[in-house]
C-alpha cells in the first residue's frame, strides 16, 4: 500500500530533509514554501507559537509502506541530534485509491 508523508521542516533543515528522503527509499516528492503558524504552546507543535509566520517548507512525499519505517526513523534521529527545540515533523496517511 503508498503512504503520502507529509513532513514539515524549517527552511534551514531543507538539506537534511532531501537526503533523508534520498537515502530512505522515496523515489519522488515535492516541496513548497509555507508560513507556518501555531495557537498552542505545546512542546511538539508544528510551528513556532506567536504572532510572527515561521518561514517553513512542507514536503509531500509518496512511498511504498516498506520504505515508511526507515524514513521516519532517519527523521528521528535528525531530531535526536538537534539542541534546539525545532524538530522535523511528519504525518502518514494511508492511500486508499489513485488513478
Amino acid at each position: 500500500m503508498m503512504k503520502l508523508l507529509l513532513v514539515t521542516c524549517i527552511q534551514e533543515y531543507e538539506s537534511a530533509v532531501k537526503e533523508i528522503l534520498k537515502h530512505s527509499g522515496a523515489k519522488s516528492f515535492s516541496y513548497q514554501p509555507v508560513k507556518g503558524y501555531s495557537n498552542g504552546t505545546e512542546s511538539n507543535a508544528w510551528f513556532v507559537s506567536g504572532e510572527i509566520a515561521t518561514e517553513s517548507l512542507l514536503f509531500t512525499v509518496f512511498i511504498d509502506d516498506a520504505c515508511k519505517d526507515e524514513l521516519i526513523d532517519g527523521f528521528q534521529k535528525f531530531n535526536s541530534r538537534q539542541v534546539v527545540h525545532t524538530k522535523i515533523h511528519v504525518a502518514c496517511l494511508d492511500i486508499n485509491q489513485s488513478i
